[in-house]
């Protein structure tokens, strides 16, 4: 991953960021589309669980939780 590669993980709490690409194999790739998480999709960070897991965000006007390792697999800008 290059150096200015920003993964969902990376994105404040109050800040706002748009999906830029999704990684990771197939499955774990479709279970995140299916979310709603697709290229060009805007996304609010809300809250952060005190150890990192899970991050709640706002995507597509509904509440979604999702864990650090699925936040890794999406790319932002």
């Amino acid at each position: 991953m290059a150096e200015q590669d920003k993964t969902l993980r990376d994105v404040a709490v109050g800040e706002r960021a748009v999906v830029r690409k999704l990684t990771g194999d197939g499955a774990v790739k479709r279970r995140i589309m299916d979310m709603g998480l697709t290229k060009g999709t805007e996304v609010r960070v809300h809250k952060v669980a005190p150890l990192g897991d899970p991050i709640e965000v706002t995507v597509r006007g509904f509440e979604l939780s999702l864990r650090k390792d699925e936040a890794e697999h999406v790319l932002v800008e």
